[in-house]
C-alpha cells in the first residue's frame, strides 16, 4: 500500500502563509520577514527561502533586490488576466475530464454545491467551490493543466476574500447545478461553455473601508 509522501517543512511554511496571503491576513505590500518565519516555525533560513521562492512561482510573493520578499499587490487588470486563463483552461479541463466522469463524481459535487449553497463564511464558501471545480476538473488526467488552475484559483481567492471580508452573503449556483445537468445528459459542449462563461465573469460591489467610507471591490464569483 502507498502512502502520500511526508510534507516537507520548507512545502508547510509555503502551505501556512500561502493560506495567510490568499484569505488577506498577511495583506499585499506586506513583507515577508525570513527571521520571523523561520523563529515561528523552528526552520532554519534554507527551508523558509525555499518557502519564499514557492510563494514567488504561486504568484503570491516577489522578490526586491537587497530587500527580500514581499506580497504581492493586485488590481483589476491582473484580475482579468486570471478570469480570462481560467475561463480558458478549466473549459480545456473539462472536455478531456468529461470522457472519464462517472456517476459518483457527479453525485459528490452536487453535494459539494449544496454545502456551498448554506455556507455560512466566504471561507467555507471558498473551499467548496474550489471542492467543486476540483472534483470535475481533476478527470483530465493532466497534472500540469492542474497545477496551473489551481495557481489560479487561488489567485481568484485573494480577490474573493478582499471583496467580502465582512457581510458575507449566502449564494445558490445555478451555474455548478447546470454545469452537472450538461455533463449528465452528455452535452460536453454546453457544460465547458457554461464553465467558461461561469469563470470568465467578474463582479463589481461596495465594500466599507475605514470611516464607513465604500469603495468598489472586484471579484471571480465560480
Amino acid at each position: 500500500m502507498k502512502h502520500a509522501p511526508e510534507e516537507t517543512q520548507s512545502a508547510r511554511i509555503a502551505r501556512v502563509l500561502a493560506d495567510r496571503i490568499i484569505s488577506g491576513e498577511i495583506p499585499p505590500g506586506a513583507r515577508l520577514r525570513q527571521d520571523h518565519v523561520a523563529a515561528e516555525f523552528g526552520a532554519s533560513h534554507v527551508p523558509v527561502r525555499e518557502a519564499f521562492r514557492e510563494l514567488q512561482t504561486q504568484g503570491l510573493a516577489e522578490s526586491e533586490p537587497r530587500r527580500g520578499f514581499r506580497v504581492t499587490e493586485f488590481d483589476v487588470a491582473e484580475l482579468r488576466e486570471v478570469a480570462e486563463m481560467r475561463s480558458s483552461l478549466e473549459s480545456l479541463a473539462l472536455r478531456h475530464a468529461a470522457p472519464n466522469m462517472t456517476r459518483a463524481i457527479l453525485q459528490e459535487a452536487e453535494e459539494v454545491t449544496r454545502h456551498g449553497d448554506s455556507a455560512s463564511t466566504v471561507r467555507d464558501w471558498e473551499a467548496a467551490n474550489r471542492h467543486f471545480h476540483r472534483l470535475i476538473l481533476t478527470p483530465c488526467r493532466m497534472p500540469r493543466l492542474l497545477r496551473t488552475i489551481d495557481d489560479l484559483q487561488a489567485a481568484s481567492a485573494r480577490f474573493l476574500f478582499a471583496a467580502w471580508r465582512r457581510d458575507w452573503k449566502a449564494r445558490t449556483d445555478h451555474d455548478h447545478r447546470a454545469i452537472l445537468d450538461a455533463l449528465r445528459k452528455g452535452q460536453t459542449d454546453l457544460a465547458c461553455a457554461t464553465l467558461a462563461r461561469h469563470v470568465g465573469w467578474i463582479g463589481k460591489r461596495k465594500t466599507a473601508v475605514k470611516n464607513a467610507d465604500l469603495r468598489d471591490t472586484y471579484e471571480i464569483p465560480g
